[in-house]
C-alpha cells in the first residue's frame, strides 16, 4: 500500500547522456533500477517495465528512498536525479540546490 502523500511523493529518473554504465544504482535498488542491454542504467516502472523514453520519471516507493538517494550520491557519473513530485525541485542529484 502506498502511504506517499503528494506533498512528500519523490520520483527519480536517469539522464542515460551521462551514465557510466557502473550499476551502483541497480545494486542499490534493483526494484527501482536496472541495465539495459546497451549497458545503461534505467528507471523501472510500478510494472517492473523499463522507462526508456528520456527522461521518464517513476515515482520512488517509499521504503527505497534510503536506497534510491544511496545511489544518487555513490552514482560515478552523477546521472540520478530525484525531485518532489508536487513542485519538481530536486532533492538530490547533480542539480540539487540549484535553485536558490
Amino acid at each position: 500500500m502506498d502511504t506517499n502523500t503528494p506533498d512528500d511523493e519523490l520520483e527519480v529518473w536517469i539522464d542515460q547522456d551521462l551514465c557510466t554504465g557502473d550499476g551502483i544504482c541497480a545494486q542499490y535498488a534493483p526494484e527501482v533500477f536496472e541495465l539495459d542491454i546497451d549497458g545503461l542504467a534505467y528507471v523501472k516502472d510500478e510494472n517492473d517495465e523499463l522507462c526508456q523514453e528520456p527522461a521518464a520519471t517513476v515515482t520512488v516507493p517509499l521504503p527505497l528512498v534510503r536506497d534510491v538517494v544511496a545511489a544518487t550520491n555513490d552514482c560515478p557519473g552523477d546521472c540520478i536525479h530525484v525531485r518532489r513530485t508536487n513542485d519538481q525541485v530536486e532533492l538530490y542529484g547533480p542539480d540539487a540546490g540549484a535553485l536558490a
